[in-house]
């Protein structure tokens, strides 16, 4: 299995469906190297990382695609965030697990939340559900069908290697199909699909095995990436909005303002010069640096 970050796009010709594969290799391995998640946790992040991906694609967003799941059970949290650009990060918190769980076992009576957040000056999109199923894909179709009411099926698979998903969507509309069984038999035919198949098997390949008698248009694919977004110039705007006075108190008692992201682990540190600094700097001329 060699490594492949990539999402294939194909839709079935004369008919109002569309699919997606993606396989995250380094991506994967890359949130695996900055926390140690215990395997239930793990793969369930494997998996919301490839739905991320697969749901973002089927949007036209310039921004970014956040799913969230807040749990009442071992695992309290779990968030990813895909970009238009395709580029993932994500994290989980968890205590206490059992050796071995379905949804509702390891998140218990949870929401789910999937955000769009543009980067243009179009208004923030938030839709929460509850948490339903024995499994993330579950989850995320009862979202789909309540929240876009689109027809739409996820199968997800994840391990220690790579994290891989397939998505179908039945498009709205009233476009005419020479075949009205379509979508029926298209679901039959991509259920059987096992997780090892999913995970090791590669895109036009694994098309191939499961639509080998229907007519599949496919499209160049796309590079996915893991990249964080944190970055000093954030941490510095933070630093701001709390205060010069607030953020000397904290000076005085750590000797040091030091600000870690989450997702990637990266620290920022600022000393009492540094601050004095990017204060000054924030404050317009003529005014003096610690109104606020």
């Amino acid at each position: 299995m060699s490594d492949n970050d990539t999402l294939q796009r194909f839709l079935f010709e004369h008919t109002p469906i569309r699919g997606e594969v993606v396989h995250l290799d380094a991506t994967w391995k890359a949130i695996q190297e900055k926390h140690e998640y215990p395997p239930l946790v793990r793969n369930m992040l494997g998996e919301m990382m490839a739905a991320a991906v697969l749901l973002a694609a089927t949007l036209k967003l310039n921004g970014r695609l956040v799913i969230q799941l807040q749990g009442s059970g071992p695992i309290t949290l779990m968030i990813v965030e895909c970009s238009n650009a395709q580029e993932l990060r994500g994290l989980a918190h968890w205590q206490s697990l059992p050796d071995e769980g379905d949804l509702m076992t390891l998140a218990g009576n949870g929401k789910l939340m999937i955000t769009l957040d543009p980067q243009d000056d179009n208004e923030r999109y938030q839709s929460i559900v509850e948490l339903k199923g024995e499994r993330l894909s579950d989850a995320l179709m009862n979202y789909l069908q309540q929240s876009e009411q689109l027809d739409t099926y996820l199968w997800l698979a994840a391990n220690d290697q790579r994290a891989s998903g397939l998505l179908l969507q039945k498009l709205p509309g009233d476009k005419v199909t020479h075949d009205g069984d379509s979508w029926n038999r298209i679901i039959t035919l991509t259920s059987t699909v096992t997780n090892d198949e999913l995970l090791e098997i590669p895109e036009l390949e694994l098309l191939h095995r499961l639509y080998n008698e229907e007519e599949v248009r496919v499209f160049e694919p796309s590079p996915v990436c893991f990249r964080c977004s944190c970055s000093k110039e954030r941490v510095i705007n933070m630093l701001r909005s709390l205060g010069l006075d607030e953020v000397k108190s904290i000076i005085a008692d750590e000797g040091e303002v030091a600000v870690a992201c989450e997702f990637c682990n990266q620290k920022y540190a600022f000393d009492s010069v540094d601050v004095e600094e990017l204060f000054v700097s924030s404050t317009p001329s003529g005014s003096s640096s610690t109104r606020h």
